[in-house]
């Protein structure tokens, strides 16, 4: 298998990354992601189909929001905090934090 196709730093794109982020699962995505570091496909706690979780998770990789690992058969998860951060300084901690507060 080869490996996932994601955005270089430079490529990132904001509108891309807001589209990614205006999404209630895929912010439940990326919050978990965020407290955990990282997570198997089949550990993220979402109420949707596999399909339709395929489809969120392309719409993260594909704006640069996460990055893929494959392992065997699985395939982890992380934010490219990093990345985003330097493109996009404090934009995933508002993000984040705005989640928090809403949720609380």
């Amino acid at each position: 298998m080869g490996e996932v196709d994601e955005p270089g730093a430079d490529q990132l794109v904001l509108a891309d990354v807001l589209h990614a982020l205006s999404d209630a699962t895929r912010l439940a995505v990326v919050t978990q992601l965020a407290e955990a570091g990282e997570l198997s496909c089949g550990h993220l706690d979402v109420r949707v189909a596999k399909s339709t979780l395929s489809q969120h998770l392309r719409v993260l990789r594909e704006a640069g929001v996460t990055h893929t690992r494959r392992d065997g058969n699985q395939r982890w998860l992380s934010l490219r905090r990093d990345d985003l951060d330097l493109r996009f300084p404090g934009l995933l901690d508002s993000v984040l934090g705005a989640v928090v507060k809403v949720d609380s």
